[in-house]
């Protein structure tokens, strides 16, 4: 089952930084992001989380917490967040539960050559579960500004 805009996002728990475990469902009354994004420590994805980052008290206004989501393990996402000094936690998605439920494992090609990833994706949840919004084939620039409207708007209507 993936997710579908105006349903319930099923609950799911899942390992993050800071030693701790998100669990969705903990998160109700809040606006929730969540952006999936191929792997820690490349350029587009430092570029990405840096913008989140820098947004945080922004989407702090409107009552929305950010949460990142790659393959990567664990350690690796700590230490690319405590190098990025990123302000929210990142989920380790190593067996791709939660990548599963939002439909983000796609064929990808790169120098030739087909592999299964991570398209760079991000969904917002409003803030009593259900899916509110959703990019796919995500391009890094001006893209977190577009998602911190459309949480603005979300929070301005609730």
């Amino acid at each position: 089952m993936t997710v579908s805009i105006g349903e319930p996002v099923p609950d799911f728990s899942a390992s993050a930084t800071g030693d701790n475990t998100i669990t969705l469902s903990q998160l109700r009354g809040r606006q929730v992001v969540i952006y999936f994004y191929p792997k820690a420590s490349t350029p587009g994805c430092t570029t990405e989380g840096g913008d989140f980052r820098d947004h945080k008290a922004d989407f702090d206004g409107a009552n929305t917490v950010v949460i990142g989501v790659s393959r990567d393990g664990i350690r690796a996402q700590e230490n690319f967040k405590a190098k990025q000094g990123f302000n929210f936690e990142l989920i380790s998605d190593k067996d791709e539960a939660v990548c599963g439920l939002f439909d983000v494992i796609k064929l990808k090609k790169l120098y030739g050559k087909e592999h299964l990833g991570i398209e760079r994706s991000t969904f917002l949840i409003d803030s009593e579960g259900r899916l509110a919004r959703e990019w796919r084939k995500v391009k890094v620039k001006g893209h977190v500004e577009e998602v911190l409207e459309a949480a603005r708007e979300l929070h301005a209507q609730s």
